[in-house]
């Protein structure tokens, strides 16, 4: 039998020290170890050929200078999202065109393996220009949460559009009831993981916003914008929640002392 061989890929982690909403994000004990740490382990759980944090902020710096198997690539402090500080990583790190980068945010310190490694193989299988995860939305507070960004896509798993809105809309059911979920429909909501090649990554970077991305406030809607594919699949394994608020990082740090 023919099996098909692991993803080659290496894992780029985008790492601000500024957080409007948690000051130091990156650095943040959970357990005995910063967040950052976390990710970077997570990374090279998945088998990642490289792993690089790109920061602008010397003390991220000093933290994964001090681990092993991955890079620090020190970049601008004017970057305006974390898709320019990583194409600068790429240049930084001498990829070539055609390497299989995959971007794992900076507050994803239980980010499945399995995971990691399927967005890349999804890249690679698919032809499509990105790809990214998605997973089935819970319940109705979610979907008609803004936070919560929803994706629909093709029968071919491409995405149609991404949006904070609850798409698709269900028109006889959403006039009159929003508190639960209708049964002859399926939602599912974005998981903020991507990969693309490393030429790619460089165009999209160099890509003006579009009016659906400045609408919307979702950078991947100006790869889509712009003609390009996004492959969609779902995730293998669940993906925890990210950390983003002090209230999510005292759930993290209860979800490590009780492991």
């Amino acid at each position: 039998m023919t099996t098909t061989p692991p993803a080659d890929f290496v894992v780029a982690i985008p790492a601000r020290y500024a957080s409007t909403r948690l000051p130091g994000k990156p650095l943040q004990l959970i357990g005995e170890r910063p967040m950052i740490q976390h990710v970077a382990e997570r990374a090279l759980l998945a088998g990642a050929r490289e792993v690089w944090v790109a920061t602008d902020d010397a003390r991220i710096a000093e933290v994964i200078d001090g681990l092993s198997g991955v890079h620090v690539a020190m970049t601008g402090a004017t970057h305006e999202s974390g898709t320019d500080r990583l194409a600068e990583c790429a240049r930084i790190a001498g990829w070539e065109a055609d390497t299989c980068v995959v971007n794992l945010q900076g507050d994803e310190p239980f980010a499945p393996a399995a995971g990691i490694r399927a967005v890349a193989d999804l890249l690679l299988q698919s032809g499509a220009e990105m790809a990214t995860l998605a997973a089935q939305v819970d319940s109705a507070h979610e979907l008609f949460d803004p936070n919560v960004v929803k994706l629909v896509r093709t029968t071919d798993g491409d995405a149609l559009y991404f949006s904070r809105a609850p798409i698709p809309w269900h028109r006889d059911r959403f006039a009159s009831q929003r508190d639960s979920l209708p049964e002859d429909g399926q939602w599912l909501r974005h998981i903020g993981i991507y990969a693309y090649r490393a030429g790619f990554l460089q165009r999209f970077a160099a890509m003006p916003p579009g009016m659906l991305e400045r609408i919307e406030s979702l950078e991947q809607l100006r790869v889509m914008e712009a003609g390009y594919r996004i492959a969609v699949a779902l995730t293998p394994e669940q993906f925890p929640p990210g950390i983003d608020t002090p209230d999510d990082l005292a759930r993290a740090q209860t979800r490590v002392a009780a492991a």
